[in-house]
């Protein structure tokens, strides 16, 4: 069970002693109980037993500080509310009802993301996945698709707050500081030169500048979300209670989404009625309860479902990332209920695949998986590698036994698609293009071809990654994301070799392997849409964090004992401090 009662407070002061005293002691006093769990719960016992014995005064310590903790946040959370009503008062009888809601929503998450960022990140990856539905459900307007970043954005400012008050780096890894400021350096370049021009000679409704500003979000409004991450994670209870809850997250979305099939099915939402072109396009006319734009016209063979998203290509990436999640719980959780829930989740989304109609999902969900299983090393892994795929073969062998037109006619039309417009054809068109479009080395604009950006004045639709930073940002700009990447790629694969812990190595390799992935796919963009521009630097914030959890581990383990005890090493105890100072970030 997950230890939560520290997350609503400060962690205790630590006293005068060397950080080499502060570790023996801390892991000398063994649990006073053995075990009575089950042989296949032996591991799990024993993290618990490795953890410190408090004395009774020390207990009462810990019990005052909750109390504080939770009247300093009924206080905060009381004038917080006070303040956003009396704005969402004013807003609502000068302006609008929906208006004076939103400010009041927006106010009381800001505030309460700022003063507890390590509770608003949790909430930022919760809601995530559900921010497609409560937009349409609010009226659909452009800016509440932005509605998460009151979440995301003060928790920011309170961990760089946080960094700079304990001299941590916000910067992580260290090797991202190079490729990164060359990038930030092109892209204000860009802006500059490029964006500025284009808003002075801009029509009425034209906003390059604003352009620009969205397509720098996208592009890196997220990369700190690595450290937002890292800070988060304290321990391994931290880390096996995100991890689980993502797992949870896909569940109840993939269900949701599997409702929203049968209510078209059933008749119960009409579906899609136009006719002519706009019979074989998603629209916002046809939207069944959850999620956004939709396409379900089975009798021309169209299907296309949102789930809880915006959009079906916004459905159709989520289940594809959510395979990483899935396939680490499934294989690393150290509880086996906890993997039999990943391996239901996983197969959950290899059905959703198929009936949401996700052309690419379809696909990529069954390659990525075998993917996993062969860079992962999991597929030798034999006493748990041939139970979960027996399971895995055995629910997937009954529903296409039960619905083998459904995945016929989902097969036909991944084909139709492919002899149609072959991808690799595709990506070279848009490179042509993207070459063709150049007008000096620093792009078109920044934002230029970014579809979020939309809103604030006419941009390009450039259906492949790469090209569309070609044309946004010219070659150089090119080059500059693609080293940062690279130079992403390469640390999370360092740390992943360096766990030497079985469950942690396997979690870190399911991580690595979504950054690579997602890192150089050359179809489609991605990186430009939620949930995978926020799922990228998810993945490599926990990839980064697994090493210094595993090093924790090991350091407890040796000096368990009075003779294993031992002196840390310089580099252990700038990793040690470091650490502790990650157990203070609330």
């Amino acid at each position: 069970m997950v230890d939560t009662s520290s997350w609503h407070g400060k962690t205790p002061k630590r006293s005068g002693r060397s950080l080499n005293q502060g570790m023996d002691t801390a892991v000398a006093a063994p649990a006073s109980k053995p075990s009575r769990r089950s042989q296949r719960n032996q591991q799990a016992s024993s993290d618990a037993a490795a953890e410190p014995t408090l004395n009774p005064k020390a207990q009462r310590a810990l019990k005052r500080q909750a109390a504080r903790a939770q009247q300093e946040l009924i206080q905060y959370a009381v004038f917080s509310l006070l303040g956003a009503v009396v704005v969402g008062l004013l807003l609502s009888l000068l302006v609008e009802p929906k208006i004076g809601i939103g400010a009041l929503v927006a106010i009381l998450c800001l505030a309460l993301s700022f003063k507890y960022p390590r509770q608003a990140i949790f909430a930022f990856v919760i809601y995530l996945p559900f921010s497609g539905t409560v937009t349409y459900a609010l009226g659909g307007s452009g800016i509440l698709q932005l509605a998460k970043d009151a979440i995301y954005i003060p928790a920011l400012i309170g961990v760089i707050q946080f960094c700079r008050k304990t001299k941590q780096p916000f910067i992580i890894p260290p090797a991202l500081k190079l490729p990164l400021s060359i990038l930030l350096t092109l892209l204000t370049m860009t802006l500059l030169f490029v964006n500025l021009p284009q808003q002075l000679a801009a029509p009425p409704g034209q906003h390059p500048i604003l352009i620009g500003i969205i397509g720098l979000k996208v592009l890196l409004g997220y990369l700190p979300l690595i450290a937002c991450i890292y800070y988060l994670i304290r321990d391994r209870n931290d880390l096996y209670f995100l991890l689980r809850v993502q797992v949870v997250l896909i569940l109840i979305c993939c269900s949701l989404g599997f409702v929203q099939y049968m209510m078209l099915k059933t008749g119960v939402c009409p579906g899609t009625t136009a006719t002519g072109a706009d019979g074989f396009k998603p629209s916002l006319a046809a939207r069944c309860f959850f999620g956004g734009s939709l396409l379900y016209n089975p009798a021309q063979g169209q299907i296309r479902l949102p789930g809880t998203f915006v959009a079906p290509w916004q459905w159709g990436w989520f289940l594809i990332s959510s395979g990483f999640f899935c396939f680490g719980t499934t294989f690393s959780d150290r509880n086996p209920f906890w993997r039999l829930i990943g391996l239901i989740t996983l197969a959950t989304v290899c059905v959703l695949a198929v009936l949401s109609g996700q052309r690419i999902a379809l696909v990529l969900v069954p390659i990525t998986v075998v993917g996993l299983l062969v860079l992962t090393g999991q597929v030798a892994n034999l006493k748990r590698f041939v139970p979960i795929g027996i399971g895995m073969a055995l629910i997937l062998s009954i529903l296409v036994a039960q619905n083998p037109a459904l995945l016929s006619q989902r097969w036909e039309s991944f084909q139709s698609r492919w002899e149609a417009s072959p991808p690799q054809e595709f990506i070279r068109e848009q490179f042509d293009w993207a070459r063709r479009e150049q007008e000096g080395i620093l792009g078109r604009g920044v934002g230029r071809a970014t579809n979020s950006a939309r809103i604030f004045g006419q941009v390009e639709l450039v259906e492949t990654y790469h090209p569309k930073l070609l044309f946004e940002i010219g070659y150089l700009g090119l080059l500059a994301t693609l080293s940062l990447y690279t130079a992403l790629t390469i640390t999370t694969y360092r740390a992943y070799r360096s766990v030497k812990d079985p469950n942690l190595r396997g979690y870190a390799a399911s991580m690595w392997v979504f950054v690579l992935f997602i890192s150089f796919f050359p179809y489609y963009y991605p990186l430009d849409v939620d949930p995978v521009n926020i799922y990228y630097w998810l993945a490599a914030g926990i990839a980064l964090k697994l090493p210094a959890l595993d090093r924790q581990e090991r350091f407890q383990q040796d000096n368990q004992s009075p003779s294993k005890k031992r002196k840390l090493t310089k580099r252990e105890l700038k990793q040690l401090k470091q650490q502790q100072a990650a157990e203070t970030f609330d």
